[in-house]
């Protein structure tokens, strides 16, 4: 298994006659397979919350979907199952799929009580998980329908910190309309998974079936991109690095030496994650001109070995005196999906800051970026936050979710 590793500039070509210019390198990173694919084992634990507000419906629908989900597991895949209100407890323990009818038994068992403690469920998870992580893919789903009631949202946030650095992704699922789109959002992005919504009953079949088929293409874990800047050559102060695909996050960088670091996470085969940099360049000979060397540091759980490294990937620029812009369109897309993201997260903070009028300006001007990258399902949802706050209506719990979700992804109908 190898990484593919593909970068583009937004424009190719430099204007060698300015003292600086601005450009978007846009990353794409993959997991590639050298000959037959083989499913690397998956180690997943299931963290439901079963509180009293899960209670009839909601509750049968989720199990019916954890049901449908486990019997789609391998030989070699193992499972974990954790069950939380406003205490948590193991329902299976972490064991190799073998026994699918007891675990099956332990879910139809489920009944709904209690408030919620997310925090208690997710140690627990992540305790069962780590239990069979050699060698495998290990990944949380965590669903919950509510507020953190009874936990501690700081306290979930340094699990998900510590779920990283154990190798575990940590997907979170949110349940109607009452839970805490904040905290789920940080549980996923800082545990290197995704987040999904599950706007109505009857669509966590079709949740869980999606973050199952993402969790089973991912051949390559603990993946961080290195870079190397050459001289007059930097990353933007603010807001340097960015992930656009298959979700927006904002993203850190550290440093290692000269080299600048960025985790990843998992690599997958059907889907490659898209990284947008902001680079400045400072005046430079004319003529090609190399300007960062790119690397990717990962695991390889399928054969047991870390911190592999990928081949150096160099980035250049033609440096003219007559400048003739080589722009790249796809760049120019994830541009508009950092700049979409970017632009409803400025609309949220002014509708907490009671400027509606502002809030929905600015919902308006993200409706235009979508319609710009072709995104007419996000265009729809934002535009018709903006035309409800115009008209002087609030936005429903589903209207926030919706908007958010689409600010960052594709909403799955």
């Amino acid at each position: 298994m190898k990484v593919g590793l593909h970068p583009a500039l937004n424009d190719a070509h430099v204007d060698g006659n300015q003292p600086s210019s601005q450009r978007q390198l846009s990353i794409a990173i993959g997991a590639i397979a050298s000959g037959q694919v083989r499913n690397v084992p998956l180690n997943l634990c299931l963290v439901l919350d079963h509180s009293g507000s899960m209670n009839g419906r909601p509750l049968e629908t989720v199990k019916k979907a954890a049901i449908q989900l486990i019997e789609r597991l391998n030989p070699g895949d193992r499972i974990s199952i954790v069950a939380f209100d406003h205490r948590a407890k193991v329902l299976v323990k972490n064991q190799a799929i073998d026994d699918i009818d007891s675990v099956i038994k332990q879910i139809k068992r489920l009944s709904a009580d209690g408030g919620t403690a997310i925090d208690e469920g997710l140690k627990l998870g992540i305790e069962e998980v780590a239990k069979g992580k050699q060698e495998s893919v290990s990944q949380v789903f965590l669903l919950t329908d509510g507020e953190n009631e009874h936990g501690d949202n700081k306290r979930c946030l340094k699990l998900a910190e510590l779920a990283t650095s154990y190798t575990i992704t940590l997907n979170a699922l949110g349940f109607g309309a009452n839970w805490n789109q904040d905290i789920l959002e940080k549980i996923a992005d800082a545990g290197g998974g995704t987040l999904s919504y599950i706007e109505r009953p009857e669509q966590a079949a079709d949740e869980f079936s999606r973050l199952f088929e993402r969790a089973q293409s991912v051949q390559l874990t603990n993946a961080y991109l290195l870079f190397s800047l050459m001289p007059k050559v930097r990353l933007a102060e603010l807001k340097p690095i960015a992930q656009v695909a298959p979700e927006t996050i904002e993203l850190p960088v550290q440093r290692e030496g000269d080299k600048f670091v960025v985790r990843l996470g998992d690599l997958m085969t059907d889907a490659q994650r898209v990284i947008l940099a902001n680079l400045y360049l400072g005046q430079l000979p004319q003529g090609r001109q190399a300007i960062a060397n790119l690397q990717v540091r990962y695991d390889d759980p399928m054969v047991g070995e870390e911190a592999l490294l990928s081949e150096v990937v160099p980035i250049e620029a033609e440096v003219q005196s007559v400048y003739q812009p080589a722009l790249n369109p796809e760049v120019q897309k994830s541009i508009l999906a950092l700049a979409k993201y970017r632009q409803t997260q400025i609309a949220e903070a002014k509708l907490q800051e009671g400027d509606r009028s502002g809030a929905a300006t600015m919902l308006q001007t993200a409706a235009k970026t979508a319609l710009q990258m072709g995104d007419q399902s996000a265009a729809t949802v934002l535009q018709t936050s903006a035309t409800r706050l115009q008209a002087g209506e609030e936005l429903s719990e589903a209207d926030r979710k919706k908007t958010r979700i689409v600010s960052k992804t594709i909403l799955q109908e």
